[in-house]
């Protein structure tokens, strides 16, 4: 079956019947973005490809469970962040500091990104705390609240993180940016 047959509403019937033409088509119309969001939260590119078949996996599994009233690429991008959450929460020791940093401000404008630099690179450095609330906040427009619910801490401890990660991220932006004008 040609991917002419896939209209979406198609995809999703041969995807709840298992077919394997529709589930293949699926998986290589969205593996691309869904690893970059599985990297977005874990450093090791093994352990990101990793959790991505573990979240294809749960998506064909899972798919008669979705509702259709949403974008199915949105539905299964819950499960990958999820899948990825999972990971972290097995694997690594995560610390977050519920301390309360006066007058932090709403909104830390936005440092101007240089094409030159990889965004995921600096997002690497981050420690995982803060590289966790900041992509659940900032890539997924997470609220605080629904941040704390999922990592299982404080509303403020989140925004501490949030403003700890914006400020790391500040910092490592502009050593590197330092660098390259050294290396000009």
């Amino acid at each position: 079956m040609n991917s002419l047959n896939f209209n979406p509403e198609n995809l999703i019937k041969l995807l709840k019947k298992q077919d394997a033409s529709a589930q293949k088509f699926f998986y290589h119309q969205n593996a691309g973005r869904f690893l970059s969001v599985c990297r977005m939260y874990i450093r090791e590119t093994m352990a990101a490809e990793d959790c991505l078949m573990h979240a294809f996996y749960k998506i064909f599994k899972n798919i008669g469970s979705y509702k259709e009233t949403g974008k199915l690429e949105n539905w299964a991008r819950r499960i990958v962040i999820n899948e990825c959450l999972n990971y972290l929460k097995k694997h690594k020791t995560i610390f977050y500091l519920d301390e309360n940093i006066p007058e932090i401000p709403e909104e830390i404008e936005d440092t101007e990104v240089n094409e030159e630099l990889d965004v995921q690179e600096l997002l690497d450095e981050l420690p995982t705390n803060f590289k966790l609330v900041f992509n659940l906040y900032v890539m997924e427009n997470y609220s605080h609240k629904q941040i704390s619910e999922t990592l299982n801490i404080s509303v403020s401890s989140s925004k501490t993180q949030l403003f700890r990660a914006k400020e790391k991220l500040r910092f490592l932006f502009e050593q590197k940016k330092a660098k390259r004008h050294e290396t000009l």
